[in-house]
Formats: structure tokens, sequence, C-alpha cells
């Protein structure tokens, strides 16, 4: 079982930046991939980032590619969301993710944390 709880959200004006985080509690937390997905207002839960189990691998949604940068350090059991040149359509609800492979679909994962809430102010 692992349990995921990110933080770091919050309310930021536009072209600002923040930094989320996501801690596992678990001690096997290199072997999963981390995925980070949104959820905006009347929207579907979408794919953001993910990174793989050694963190030699990423991948980006095209939105929000060359602003966000995905990181993880396995010895505190946490992964890390950086997000810069914020726009008001980032504005969601950011939860993270683990899986056994690197991938960008809901499905594709296993354990889910409860979200934190991000919202840029135009």
């Amino acid at each position: 079982q692992v349990q995921l709880v990110e933080s770091g959200g919050g309310l930021v004006q536009a072209g600002g930046s923040l930094r989320l985080s996501c801690a596992a509690s678990v001690r096997t937390f290199g072997n999963y991939a981390i995925g980070w997905f949104r959820q905006g207002p009347g929207k579907e839960r979408e794919f953001v980032t993910a990174i793989s189990p050694t963190g030699s691998t990423t991948r980006y949604s095209d939105p929000v590619k060359g602003r966000f940068t995905i990181s993880r350090d396995n010895a505190k059991s946490t992964t890390y969301l950086q997000m810069n040149s914020l726009k008001p359509e980032d504005s969601a609800v950011y939860s993270c993710a683990a899986g056994p492979f690197i991938r960008t679909l809901i499905t594709d994962y296993d354990y889910w944390g409860q979200g934190t809430q991000v919202t840029v102010s135009s």
C-alpha cells in the first residue's frame, strides 16, 4: 500500500511560480513511477507530467512543456513539481499518483493522493 500526500498548492498571480510536493509513505518508493494529473473546474482529469522510478526519464503534456519541471528525491520518498510562468488555465486540483511504469493514462496508476488546489489569478 502506498500513501501519497500532496502539498504546496495555493493562490498565485499569473506569471508566478509554485512548487508542489508529493510525499510517499512507502520504503520502496524507488520502485514506482510518479505522475501528476490535474482537474480544472468542469473539466476531466488530465495528465500533466510523470517521472520514472530512477528519475532518468520524464514526460510532459504539451500545455506545460517548458514551464513545469518534475523531479524526485528517492532518499526522501518525495516528488516535486516546479511550476513557472503560471497561467489562469493552470488552475486545478493537482494530484500525484504512483504506478509501475511512466505512463500518461489515469488507469496506469494504482495509488493516488487527495490533491492540492492551485489557483492562478489573472
